[in-house]
């Protein structure tokens, strides 16, 4: 991996790891369907406008079915479920949720993409289970009905995550990388629309939650599926995954640091668990040996 990759690696895992924060601040006043309306239509049109200033032809009319079903699958969908469970989990407990993302890549990829469970991805499976599990009992929250729920829609949002890569690998050959970052968002927006119109906002806009907002929509969501993209084009999907190893760690600090959230020793064992539970799932399989043919004289 080249030095730019690895920078462009270490910048993608800290805007991330920096969203859930944006999140936790936007939620309480906004709601969880208009944070990720938001959050899509100004990462959306921000982007499909810089396309047009560069000239890019993502041929909408050939492929905005398949936009739309990526921008449902991996943006609106996620953003609702993390939003919502948002209300209930500290912004620690969200990022290292979401590092679990590679593990359910590798359930969704050995039924779709026939893509052999290993004896180290299976325990590597077990590893990420027994991280969750450890979270989930990590305090310093009470584990009732709500905080479970939230749990349960970090997971599903980490699932659709999975499958939306799992799909592109499968089907999305025909798509370019960049253009999905923008018209899938731009869509996802479309759809949420209606929705958010519908529904209450609990508070009002203030100066801080606008620039919470803008940096999470164009920097959380815009830069980011820039990088991340790149990162697929330049090094591959499975080392752009590697950004996960990074999240739970950035992520606990800036909760520390900007929320004032509590960091446990239980919470730090179990993202070491799925860190290292994710690290077995993206080894590569180890290439077969080829025996040397010999030549009798």
């Amino acid at each position: 991996m080249r030095r730019s990759d690895l920078v462009r690696l270490v910048a993608l895992a800290a805007i991330w790891s920096a969203s859930f924060v944006f999140i936790r601040v936007l939620v309480p006043s906004l709601g969880p369907i208009w944070v990720a309306t938001l959050r899509v239509l100004i990462a959306g049109v921000a982007l499909v406008a810089w396309f047009v200033v560069i000239g890019l032809d993502a041929n909408v009319r050939a492929h905005w079915r398949a936009y739309l079903f990526v921008g449902l699958l991996n943006s609106a969908l996620p953003f609702v479920l993390f939003a919502y469970a948002a209300l209930h989990l500290p912004a620690s407990y969200l990022v290292i949720l979401n590092a679990a993302t590679p593990l359910f890549a590798a359930l969704a990829s050995a039924v779709w993409l026939s893509e052999r469970l290993t004896g180290a991805k299976l325990a590597g499976l077990a590893a990420g289970v027994c991280g969750v599990a450890l979270v989930s009992r990590a305090g310093p929250i009470e584990p009732d009905a709500a905080f479970a729920l939230a749990v349960a829609a970090s997971l599903m949002a980490a699932a659709c995550y999975a499958l939306a890569g799992v799909w592109l690998k499968k089907r999305g050959a025909a798509l370019q990388p960049t253009a999905i970052a923008g018209w899938s968002q731009l869509f996802a927006g479309f759809v949420l629309l209606p929705m958010a119109v519908a529904t209450p906002m609990p508070g009002s806009f203030t100066p801080l939650l606008i620039a919470n907002l803008l940096a999470l929509a164009l920097v959380c969501s815009g830069i980011a599926y820039l990088l991340y993209y790149r990162l697929i084009a330049d090094v591959g999907p499975t080392r752009a995954m590697m950004v996960t190893f990074l999240l739970p760690a950035l992520g606990m600090v800036w909760g520390a640091l900007f929320l004032d959230e509590t960091v446990t020793l239980p919470m730090i064992a179990g993202a070491a668990l799925i860190v290292a539970g994710t690290a077995a799932v993206l080894r590569p399989a180890p290439t077969p040996r080829v025996a040397r043919a010999t030549v009798e004289s």
